[in-house]
């Protein structure tokens, strides 16, 4: 089968690598892609947020399966249109992609269903908003209401900051119509993890779990970034977790959306604060993480292109699905020097041909030159992924792996694999 995935980072490419294995997958078309999709897939240079032009293409190749990556298509109902044409989509429709493109839309649906989360409150004035500075102390959480490609999240350390953060946010607008309302919330003190689940209407299966670092620099600090690094499985996580995870949030997420008409298809990501009370959720995304996929889709055995039919068919309850148990995997993101603030494009990358054996790479901002370089084309770069029998192995295989790749600027957090208390 033909199939097309809309989408061009990290992620995309995790995606495509995998569904090249399968052998139900003839042809897979990339819109737009990168240049290490190019190099498994046909890339046809249509962005992931034109809508028309992603319609237009599916009219013309005709794909038997459409794989929607990023979570701005997904909240414009890129899913609904390309069903609309007969095109079996992998990824949500519009009304359900809100649980991503609206925090309040999140928070209130966990509330009503009684799923572990944060304390909060949403503002749609600024002046309301500054009135309550310190409403539930500090750090003072603050959340752009609508996507901001990972980035709309303050946290305030005292009053000065969050004035300075509302202003950010409500007055010179920096993340735009996102910032149109915010969320407030508690601080939740404890240690991030994530878990990825494929969903239908007939099920939700939790994969194997992971952990992600947000921060640009060592020690969780600095700003909020998509995602330096992460590792599967998370060395949090327990058989007592995962029971407790499943029972407290998984299957009351799954009967809240029965209970909404919520037709959720696609792949469920629940962000976890694991705090002193137990797991509560951080926020749901609609899609693959971003850089969870490259760490987490190296250790799934079963095809994967049977899995996104089956969930675009509502048929995932009778799918089985394995994982290779034994395989730890570790990914360190290459980001452009400035990330995520500033940075520049089109530096040289050198050294993808000399990993170690048990080294993949993930292209994430990458574009081919017209005289075939491989240059830098956004924030973060690469996925550097390693793979060992251990969390050890893993980290080193990852970090050997990095050591023999070079661009101008090329800057990496040193310690993704270790654990921290983040306190978010």
């Amino acid at each position: 089968m033909k199939v097309l995935i809309v989408g061009g980072g990290g992620r995309e490419h995790a995606i495509a690598w995998k569904l090249k294995q399968s052998p139900l997958v003839t042809e897979i078309v990339c819109a737009p892609g990168n240049g290490g999709i190019a190099e498994i897939a046909r890339c046809i240079p249509v962005q992931a947020e034109d809508l028309d032009g992603i319609v237009a293409l599916a009219e013309k190749e005709l794909p038997d399966l459409a794989v929607i990556g990023p979570e701005t298509p997904l909240a414009l109902g890129i899913t609904d249109r390309l069903e609309a044409l007969g095109v079996k989509v992998f990824g949500p429709n519009k009304k359900c992609a809100q649980l991503e493109a609206s925090k309040s839309f999140t928070k209130r649906f966990l509330e009503r269903h009684g799923i572990p989360t944060a304390r909060y409150r949403e503002y749609t004035d600024k002046d309301s908003l500054m009135a309550d500075i310190g409403i539930f102390g500090f750090p003072m959480v603050l959340k752009a209401d609508g996507l901001a490609a990972g980035k709309g999240v303050i946290i305030a350390k005292d009053r000065a900051e969050a004035e300075a953060g509302i202003k950010q946010i409500m007055g010179v607008r920096e993340f735009g119509a996102a910032g149109d309302r915010v969320v407030v919330e508690e601080l939740l003190r404890g240690t991030e993890a994530s878990v990825l689940c494929f969903v239908d209407e007939s099920s939700i299966i939790p994969m194997e779990s992971a952990q992600d670092y947000k921060r640009i620099f060592d020690r969780d600090e600095g700003p909020n970034t998509g995602g330096m690094g992460n590792y599967s499985p998370s060395l949090l996580f327990s058989d007592e977790l995962d029971l407790k995870v499943a029972e407290e949030i998984l299957l009351p997420t799954f009967e809240g959306f029965k209970k909404d008409g919520l037709d959720f298809r696609g792949v469920l990501f629940v962000g976890l604060m694991l705090t002193k009370d137990g797991p509560k959720v951080i926020e749901f995304n609609n899609r693959f993480g971003d850089p969870e996929t490259q760490a987490v889709l190296p250790r799934l055995k079963t095809d994967l292109a049977e899995i996104m039919l089956a969930v675009a068919d509502g048929r995932l309850a009778d799918t089985e699905i394995d994982w290779d148990y034994d395989l730890r995997t570790v990914c360190v993101v290459m980001a452009s020097g400035g990330y995520p603030g500033s940075y520049e494009k089109g530096k040289i990358i050198s050294g993808l041909g000399s990993l170690p054996e048990d080294a993949l790479v993930f292209h994430a901002g990458t574009r081919a030159s017209e005289i075939g370089d491989l240059l830098t084309d956004g924030g973060r770069v690469l996925g550097v992924v390693g793979r060992g029998g251990s969390h050890e192995e893993a980290v080193a295989k990852a970090y050997e792996g990095v050591g023999r790749i070079s661009f101008e600027g090329a800057c990496y957090r040193n310690d993704i694999g270790a654990i921290y208390d983040s306190g978010e």
